[in-house]
């Protein structure tokens, strides 16, 4: 967080996969990038082919981050990313695995029969803890592990998945990274068939038709998912980022208006929560609406949001949390798939 009173655009940004180097008597300098994600799709395999290469190297990811001196598990939520790093575990060490997982006393939430079926399949050996979806116990303590405002409700079973996970073991691997990677969020393919849409169009055409129809078309949250069009006419009035940004956000611009004070847009000196994605976008490496949003969400989401939340809850216990499915050989030879090809249509995780 930038804390001078500098213009926004002059402060100095975070961003992923840079280095930073501070020098004695000189002006603060900007991060210099070391990596990126490349998605250039020169792999040309056929789907079985894709799925061997795959397990291979999902398998050699594993493999490095097994090397510990202490005791190391796994979380496991039941969803397919932390199962795929249980199933390359199982294979890879001769003692049964040691895994975590949390449960929800409500079924709508609660996938702890899916992680056990994992667990009975590959024979680990398995805690389960069952966890109150509304633990305000936890409000204070969170506030102290992550030392700013953090919006992601699954803080609190993260919280209590690494705090079960340290009274047995002080590594464990984790499945973050696999729906940015994979496509497996439900709403990348929401944001794949309204560009279809929007390519129909021009923008200019667009805007203010969907725009009035998005304004005219009322809420409806209690109605079934087909009539449900409001968020749907107001993506189709936006540009492709302007919608994803729209999808993805809570706090949307005509709350932001109501909310903000003249006095604190007067220090935002101008500056809007959208152009940060605008800026990924404008060096995004594919335009593939697909890998575009992928980009995005590995730029920021998983940085800001997924990471942030499992490196805190995981250091409040002293625990090490190792991301296989964030390898980076991995990373750039899944960006190299043909976009399509590459999206799951798995069950996202909670951790």
């Amino acid at each position: 967080m930038c804390r001078s009173r500098a213009p926004f655009s002059r402060c100095i940004q975070a961003c992923p996969g840079c280095t930073l180097t501070l020098r004695r008597g000189q002006p603060a300098p900007q991060p210099v990038e070391y990596w990126d994600v490349p998605f250039k799709s020169t792999a040309s395999l056929s789907e079985q082919d894709a799925g061997e290469e795959l397990i291979h190297r999902l398998r050699e990811s594993v493999k490095i981050r097994l090397i510990s001196e202490v005791p190391l598990g796994a979380f496991l939520s039941g969803g397919v990313d932390s199962s795929a790093v249980v199933a390359m575990m199982a294979g890879l060490v001769a003692e049964p695995v040691v895994t975590c997982s949390i449960a929800f006393g409500d079924a709508a939430f609660n996938e702890s029969a899916y992680a056990q079926r994992v667990a009975e399949q590959y024979q680990t050996q398995h805690h389960v803890e069952q966890v109150d979806p509304d633990d305000v116990s936890l409000v204070d303590r969170l506030a102290m592990v992550y030392d700013e405002p953090y919006a992601d409700s699954s803080a609190i079973p993260t919280y209590r998945v690494c705090e079960l996970a340290k009274k047995t073991v002080t590594v464990a691997l984790s499945g973050d990274g696999g729906d940015e990677n994979f496509g497996g969020y439900r709403r990348y393919r929401w944001h794949v068939n309204e560009e279809r849409l929007r390519s129909l169009l021009p923008l200019q055409l667009r805007r203010p038709v969907f725009g009035l129809l998005g304004q005219l078309y009322p809420k409806a949250d209690w109605a079934p998912q087909v009539f449900r069009a409001k968020s749907t006419f107001e993506a189709l009035a936006r540009n492709s980022v302007e919608a994803y940004f729209h999808g993805v956000s809570i706090l949307h611009d005509d709350m932001r208006r109501q909310l903000f004070s003249a006095r604190f847009r007067s220090e935002l000196q101008g500056y809007a929560a959208v152009e940060v994605l605008k800026r990924h976008a404008a060096r995004a490496p594919s335009d593939h609406p697909l890998s575009l949003i992928q980009y995005l969400d590995i730029k920021t989401y998983l940085v800001g949001d997924i990471n942030t939340k499992v490196d805190r809850a995981s250091m409040a216990h002293a625990l090490e949390v190792r991301e296989p499915l964030m390898d980076h050989p991995l990373v750039e030879w899944l960006s190299s798939l043909p976009p399509l090809s590459s999206c799951a249509t798995g069950r996202a995780s909670i951790y």
